[in-house]
């Protein structure tokens, strides 16, 4: 857009004029001229703050005019916001003033262009309702769990430091926790609407904090107009908040849904055959927008694939959001209305209501029901009911006639669910001292990145480290243990840009020290502080990297090495280590894999080749190994635009990455006449001793498991030789690991509390070195049931009828078969039956 000098200024409209008004250039899809009164107050807020802010010059007159039409009580809905003439003229005319008494300079007008101004305002509402929102639905969901009596077992979410838990889910399922807590009455009905509340709700956090993170940055950023390489065209953000919009979209939708299921669950939970009647009648007319909601959301996101009016697709994100508070609104005066017509709950002290019957008289139970104990509310609904009470019966008692009274209860709890309600920061802070109160705290969580093993896991991990331990072994590799912490100075450095992942410890006396980053910088520490001349030694142990948590990708985790120190002939380390290493992935038996191999060398070779400056070696190296999670074109571009290579340079490198391959194929076209890499020194050392390994892994029959691979190209500063790495092809499996774990074959079953006669038996299978435990309980089903959930084969039954007649009963679970076998003999014939087995 072609605007004025700064210092100019254009008389839109006014007569004489010596400048003509520079076109309106907008986006290709243009503004809604008019907005609603809400919308077009917080687009005049939004547009004066631009104004204020910019890089500009910017005078007196037009900001003071929005500020006087700001404070008008009406008649924004009025205002033209389709160009800067079309505003100026509207926002004279609300003011009673003259467009040509309004002198607007070029940067003004840049501003009102680039602003997006519309939408960044609606984007705004959006964000301060959709917040406000997220507690309340939680809260309000929770009352629905009472008054529905639903199965809360949903809320039972594991909180997992390993990235393979959603975070929003979690929390949301502990809040709901936090809230219930101390509820006698859920857990009885299971339904999706309320099992569903952990991923929907999560679901809604996530697109609400998303579109917080954008509108921040829009309200808080200047224009710079004097900029002429920003440019002036508000597309690109147009595009921006919408695309932040419609995932929030999409979540309101899902709210909805699951919003409107509840309340349809507690309609069906009145037992009152006539107040339910009344109750369903009210609310299916009550709701009707639902369907209006859905075709909404279809006009919504048609319009955002076709690319249509940015503005007009924001409105729509408005009004569901509005239509879903209407119905979230509606089931909060449901589960009201059902809880305080319940007799048999226990209500909050200044309750005064009584059961509902439908020809207006109250129901007294009689002297048995009467004494019968009330169940009452979790502590945290508890709370919310009251609020809500207060704000929708002023103390009334209730009866049938508040059946009807219903649709004025939704009605004054939507208004409390909008923002600028008063009552609504009250409930807010109700809800959020709930959530947050020491009384009932959340389960604790474990950091992000670390996870635990429970006994079915570490069964597996000892039986895996059993494996791995007994190869290192056979190959006469000796352990060793070195401490979880190094100075920081043996660490720093090692890792090239990799060192940044270091943990770093407090000083607590002097000392430097950070976590060990791995175990093979500690073990060269080792030897060179004890003068080791060799040692061919393995090490299982915790190593700690302050990475960003993933899937697969931890902070703590253990790390298995092999490494032989010394002075050996050439390749002679290097081929033990990669047959270990394939004899520890044959005996783990989880997956097919292959061994990725390359050689430090021959990758120095490689970029000198390129042009790569020895300086940039390394950082280079560390893009190209995230050629395994990355495309060359995102690599190449990190290349160019991040280390400063050439495009020419990363070209030539990419066609070299691209070779991969069976390892004699691929040496032989690297060796061949011509290439480029038997003119280079480096890469010709590379490549015989590349010779000699290949040959070796060949004569031990594990070559056809090793591909050659240019691209791997591990970061680390102390790799000078062969770098390799073992990849999964398609999915891992650890079912033979734990079929040979040590896992529970027996439990004795005392029935009865007779824990002497529980040792005497179970030590005797302990004796045979039969894994076995104990259980002490009276209930036979109870001892099935335990052996059951843990997946124990056999059960040794011992009651006071066994003790009479010298006997024990052998149960196979599985087979659900039992048998007598004499007192004195049950061992050997438990050990016959698991070997025969």
């Amino acid at each position: 857009m072609a605007t004025s000098p700064p210092s100019s200024a254009v008389n839109l409209g006014g007569k004489g004029s010596s400048l003509t008004p520079p076109p309106c250039t907008l986006s290709p899809v243009a503004y809604l001229a008019f907005l609603t009164p809400e919308e077009s107050r917080a687009t005049l807020g939004v547009l004066l703050n631009k104004l204020l802010v910019a890089d500009a010059s910017v005078r007196p007159p037009l900001p003071t005019l929005i500020e006087e039409v700001l404070s008008l009580p009406s008649g924004h809905e009025t205002l033209d916001f389709g160009s800067p003439l079309q505003f100026l003229e509207s926002i004279c005319r609300l003011n009673g003033r003259k467009v040509e008494e309004i002198n607007v300079s070029g940067d003004e007008i840049g501003v009102f262009e680039a602003s997006a101004a519309a939408p960044t305002a609606i984007c705004a509402i959006l964000d301060c309702c959709s917040s406000a929102l997220v507690r309340v639905s939680d809260a309000v969901a929770a009352l629905s769990c009472e008054a529905s009596r639903a199965d809360v077992g949903a809320f039972d979410l594991p909180v997992s430091g390993d990235g393979f838990s959603i975070k929003d889910e979690t929390d949301v399922a502990g809040d709901m926790k936090v809230m219930l807590f101390g509820s006698k009455l859920v857990g009885q009905n299971y339904a999706d609407s309320f099992t569903e509340i952990p991923t929907v709700h999560g679901s809604f956090r996530e697109a609400v904090r998303t579109l917080h993170g954008r509108i921040r940055v829009e309200l808080n950023s200047s224009i710079k107009v004097r900029k002429k390489s920003t440019g002036l065209s508000n597309q690109g953000k147009e595009k921006a908040l919408v695309a932040s919009a419609l995932p929030l979209a999409m979540a309101i939708r899902s709210m909805s849904e699951i919003s409107l299921g509840r309340a349809k669950l507690i309609v069906e939970s009145i037992r009152d055959v006539g107040i339910k009647s009344m109750v369903s009648e009210l609310f299916r007319d009550g709701c009707l927008g639902f369907d209006r909601l859905k075709d909404r959301f279809d006009s919504v996101t048609q319009n955002a694939a076709a690319g249509l009016d940015y503005v007009s697709i924001l409105s729509g994100v408005y009004d569901l959001l509005v239509k879903f508070r209407n119905i979230l609104a509606w089931e909060a005066a449901l589960a009201l209305f059902t809880i305080e017509i319940d007799d048999s709950i226990e209500k909050i002290q200044g309750s005064s209501s009584t059961n509902a019957k439908p020809n207006g008289e109250t129901a007294k139970g009689d002297k048995k029901s009467e004494k019968k104990k009330k169940k009452t509310l979790g502590k945290g609904t508890s709370a919310v009911m009251q609020l809500l009470r207060s704000r929708v019966m002023n103390g009334k008692e209730i009866t049938s006639e508040h059946v009807t009274a219903l649709v004025n209860w939704a009605r004054d709890l939507s208004f409390c669910f909008d923002p600028k309600d008063k009552g609504l920061d009250t409930l807010i802070e109700k809800v959020k001292e709930i959530v947050e109160s020491n009384e009932v705290r959340r389960l604790p969580k474990i950091p992000k990145g670390t996870r635990d093993f429970g006994k079915e896991q570490m069964a597996i991990r000892e039986r895996a480290f059993s494996i791995i331990t007994s190869v290192f072994k056979m190959h006469g590799a000796v352990g060793l243990d070195t401490p979880v912490f190094e100075l920081r100075e043996t660490l720093m450095g090692k890792y090239g840009e990799d060192s940044k992942l270091i943990y770093d410890l407090a000083d607590q006396g002097g000392e430097l020290c950070s976590l060990r980053y791995d175990l093979t910088v500690p073990f060269a520490r080792y030897v060179a502080m004890n003068n080791i001349s060799a040692l061919k030694r393995y090490q299982i142990a915790k190593v700690y990297r302050r990475d960003n948590p993933s899937k697969g990708r931890y902070r703590e985790f253990y790390q298995c090495d092999f490494d032989i120190a010394g002075q050996y002939e050439p390749m002679e380390p290097d081929f033990e280590v990669i047959k270990v290493l394939t004899e520890l992935l044959d005996q783990l038996d989880i997956g097919t894999y292959e061994i990725k191999l390359n050689h430090r060398k021959l990758l120095d070779g490689m970029l000198e080749i390129c042009g790569v400056p020895p300086e940039k070696f390394r950082t280079v190296c560390s893009s190209i190994d995230k050629l395994d999670k990355q495309t060359f074109e995102q690599i190449k571009k990190e290349l160019v635009e991040e280390k400063g290579l050439a495009i020419e340079t990363t070209e030539k490198i990419g066609t070299f990455v691209e070779k991969r391959g069976p390892p004699l194929e691929i040496l032989s076209e690297l060796t061949k006449e011509g290439s480029q890499f038997m003119e280079n020194n480096g890469s010709v050392v590379a490549l015989n001793e590349l010779d000699i390994l290949f040959k070796a892994l060949e004569k031990s029959k594990c070559l056809d498991k090793v591909v050659f691979d240019l691209s791997l190209a591990r970061g680390l500063d102390y790799y000078t030789g062969v770098i390799y790495e073992a990849v999964f092809k398609g999915a891992t499996q650890v079912g033979s690991i734990a079929a040979g774990a040590a896992m529970i074959t027996c439990s004795v079953a005392i029935l009865g509390k007779d824990l002497t006669l529980a040792a005497e038996l179970v030590s005797e299978l302990w004796n045979a070195k039969i894994n076995a435990e104990f259980k002490l309980t009276k209930r036979v089903m109870n001892h099935i049931t335990y052996a059951k959930q843990s997946g124990i084969p056999w059960m040794v039954l011992v009651g006071e009828s066994e003790l009479e007649k010298g006997i024990v009963k052998l149960k196979n679970i599985e087979a659900n078969q039992e048998e007598e076998v004499p007192r004195k003999t049950f061992v050997e014939e438990l050990q016959r039956r698991i070997n025969s087995a």
